[in-house]
């Protein structure tokens, strides 16, 4: 469905009408461009979809003799040449493709072309949406955090307090079984909510007040999608 690529502000709470308290995450999305529309290319791509925008990326200057080029990240000559199809000057610092061929049936889909711009007029208060976004990273950790296991004992001459403990019988099949719970990497995982209700729309400031925590980290991009 379609959608929009916003940031993540943080959590506050607003009052409904009735006077109870609801608790929002405020979801920054400005206007994003339509930076490509795969409806004409719907045998190539298999599907049918818009390409969206975020940001903008620093563009590498004409070099002059004798000059140095400045430090950082610059946008290759590909991303460039891709946003001039759609008429932006510098190419966005976030790409993500929303499918339109999945809104459910009778739904009228408008339709978009390269330069158009989508902001969050799209939603309405009360609408249902899911946010897809990435977990915090937490870095390598052990079993007790990353997968919720009890541990041992903490008395009586027990040494393996946060250990995993035993992981594999030795006579049979004398291996590890794969996808074993064991310590590792935590975070980092891309996570999607459904089920989570509008509550504001401020068009002007270009905030939506989502019902509920979403996942990521403040400042962290995600993408708000209309639930079918």
């Amino acid at each position: 469905m379609l959608g929009i690529i916003g940031k993540k502000l943080g959590m506050t709470q607003i009052f409904n009408e009735q006077g109870h308290q609801i608790p929002c995450t405020v979801v920054e999305a400005k206007p994003n461009p339509v930076v490509q529309v795969m409806e004409n290319e719907y045998d190539k791509a298999g599907y049918r979809a818009v390409q969206l925008g975020y940001g903008a990326q620093r563009v590498r200057r004409e070099s002059k003799k004798g000059e140095r080029d400045p430090r950082g990240r610059r946008a290759s000559k590909a991303e460039v040449g891709h946003a001039a199809k759609a008429g932006l000057s510098a190419p966005p610092r976030m790409l993500r493709a929303f499918r339109l061929d999945d809104a459910p049936k009778g739904t009228d889909v408008p339709s978009y072309k390269a330069g158009d711009m989508i902001d969050a007029s799209i939603f309405t208060v009360g609408e249902y949406v899911k946010v897809t976004g990435t977990t915090k990273g937490r870095g390598f950790q052990g079993v007790v955090k990353r997968h919720g296991f009890h541990g041992g004992p903490n008395t009586h001459g027990n040494t393996k307090h946060r250990k995993p403990g035993s992981i594999g019988p030795g006579t049979d099949p004398s291996r590890v079984i794969k996808g074993k719970k064991m310590p590792g990497q935590y975070g980092t995982d891309r996570h999607t909510v459904s089920n989570l209700r509008v509550e504001k729309i401020d068009t002007e400031r270009h905030l939506i007040y989502i019902r509920g925590a979403i996942a990521g980290p403040t400042n962290g991009m995600v993408l708000v999608r209309k639930q079918g």
